[in-house]
């Protein structure tokens, strides 16, 4: 049995939760509670393009909106 993680030829969603914090799902699998689909589905690839373009900033929400009221 293979990794429905980790199957180049499966497709995939990207997952958003209320932190701002991305995870690549199978999208044969359904969607854990406290996360959203924000993309796909798609093949690996392209939802691996839209994490790298979407989440550049890895921290937190909740650190950042911390950090940025701390530097006010």
């Amino acid at each position: 049995m293979s990794n429905p993680f980790e199957d180049d030829d499966a497709q995939y969603l990207v997952l958003v939760n209320d932190e701002g914090q991305y995870s690549l799902w199978p999208a044969t699998i359904e969607v854990p509670a406290g996360w959203e689909a924000q993309f796909g589905p798609d093949a690996r690839q392209a939802c691996l393009a839209h994490v790298e373009e979407s989440w550049a900033d890895m921290r937190p929400l909740s650190l950042v909106r911390e950090t940025e009221s701390a530097g006010s």
